[in-house]
This record gives structure tokens, sequence and C-alpha cells, in this order.
């Protein structure tokens, strides 16, 4: 299944997508998606569910966050090797673990907001991973297991606040609508390998980031079973993997960064594309 939230931010209602993209409205079935629904069980109820009874929505309606209720987003840098050295940055030898603020969650579309005194605003395509089941010191082999589905993330960042401002990546990170979600959640059926999903992100249409998942340091389940020894992963947490090289920060010979008016376009083989258009803080 592909999952959708669709509607005014703040009054979305829970949807599907239809084998010919359309959406269909689940609010009859159920008040919205929630960490509830990405469980096992709950995936299988919606799954049973005749998609060509359900009603389709009227016009182009916006998309927000594929689900609501996401408890914590987890982020892991600097997991491309290319990405690494194109900032300089020494190969990890374990995962880097952030955090960001579940306030900068903003839908696929929606625009980005330059934040007061930016100086630095940057782009990060990333496959991001939606936790179903509860998860503690959980097995590499078995950690797929937990995994409700995919989805893709904008880990939109702002080079001045993460790296001169005290250190702490996660101030950097956390601004309002810093965490474009979405189109949809795919389930992890409908993903065959989630290392082999190519991604690249435009900016005012010239190709900037053109990668694989392929290319990550640290795989999809080695992270979960990485992240559970140190933290429980709850249902509906968003795992963002990490973003290749391209980014702004590291364009030579000179880095390149976000100005209000250019539009963002991102995609991830398999979970659909995103746009956003930047705009100026207002007053």
């Amino acid at each position: 299944m592909k999952l959708v939230r669709f509607g005014a931010a703040g009054s979305e209602k829970p949807g599907l997508l239809d084998s010919s993209g359309k959406i269909r409205d689940l609010s009859g079935h159920i008040k919205d998606l929630t960490p509830d629904h990405l469980s096992p069980a709950g995936l299988k109820k919606l799954a049973g569910l005749k998609i060509n009874d359900l009603p389709v929505p009227s016009g182009n309606p916006r998309l927000g966050v594929p689900y609501a209720g996401i408890g914590k987003i987890v982020a892991i840098g600097l997991n491309y090797r290319d990405h690494a050295a194109e900032v300089g940055a020494k190969i990890p030898e374990e995962p880097v673990i952030f955090m960001k603020a579940t306030s900068s969650l903003t839908g696929p579309n929606d625009p980005v907001t330059i934040p007061k005194g930016s100086e630095k605003c940057d782009w990060e395509v990333e496959l991001a991973v939606v936790i179903g089941t509860e998860a503690r010191y959980v097995d590499k082999a078995k950690a797929l297991d937990y995994v409700a589905g995919y989805t893709i993330c904008n880990d939109v960042s702002e080079r001045h606040f993460q790296t001169e401002r005290g250190g702490q990546w996660t101030k950097g990170k956390s601004c309002d609508s810093f965490a474009p979600v979405g189109p949809f959640l795919a389930t992890k059926d409908e993903i065959a390998d989630v290392q082999k999903l190519k991604m690249f992100c435009d900016v005012n249409g010239e190709r900037m980031q053109d990668s694989s998942t392929a290319n990550m340091i640290f795989p999809v389940d080695f992270i979960i079973h990485y992240l559970t020894q140190f933290m429980s992963l709850q249902p509906g947490d968003l795992i963002i993997t990490g973003t290749p090289a391209g980014v702004g920060l590291g364009k030579k010979p000179h880095p390149r960064f976000l100005k209000a008016g250019e539009t963002m376009k991102l995609g991830v083989e398999g979970l659909g594309e995103q746009t956003q258009k930047l705009v100026a803080h207002g007053k």
C-alpha cells in the first residue's frame, strides 16, 4: 500500500493511492493514519479494504506528512562516503546520530521557510524509515521485521546554525518546515530491496544529488540494530538515513546555499517525489 494524508494543514484526512495513483479516502474507516495503523495487524486491516469502493476526493488536494503521531525523528549523519569526503569529515566508525525536532515536520510540497539569521541553508535528500513495531536490542538479521514502510525526507539544514553556533547539529536541523516528509508511506512489501533505490535532488532544475541507497556506509538493518542498543524505537518513529554527495556545503570551488524564491525537487525510487519552494521568514 501507499498511504497518504491529504487536505489543509491541520485538517488532513487519511487515504491511500490506488493502482492509477488516485487518492482514495479512508476517513470512512479510520479517523486518521496513526502509529496504531502501522503495526502488522493495523496494516493487514487496511489492506483488506476494497480500494475501488473508497471515494476519490475532488480536485487536487494538498498532501501532508503521510501519517500522524511521529514521536521522534532520529537522523543518521555522514552515512555516505562521498558526502563525508565532500564536507571534509572523517568516515565514521559507528553511525553518527542526531535528533530533529518534530516541529520541523511539513508536507512534501509545502514551502520551506529560510529562518531568521540564516546564512547557509542547504538541501539533503534522504530515505526515511518508518517503525511499525516497538524495538529494543534488535538483532541485525531481524531488524527489517520492525519496519512498517518507507518514505522520503528532505533533511533541510542550516549549516551556520549546525556547525558554527556552539555545537549540536540539532539546532541547524530543526527549524520550522525543515523536515518535508512524503508524498506517501510505502509499506515494506512495496520495496523489493531498500538498499538499491536511486535518489536525486534538483535545485532550480539543476541536478545536485544523484546517487543510490546502495552507497550507504551503514545499511538500514544495521541502523535499526544500532539505534536499539541506545534507545527504544516506538511505532511511528521516523529514521532518516543520511544523504549522498551533492549538498550545497560540499560544492567546489565555493559552497552554494539556498535563497528565497528557489525550488527544490527530490525523489527516491519507488517512493515518489517532493517539490518545495524556498520562502523568506516573515518579520
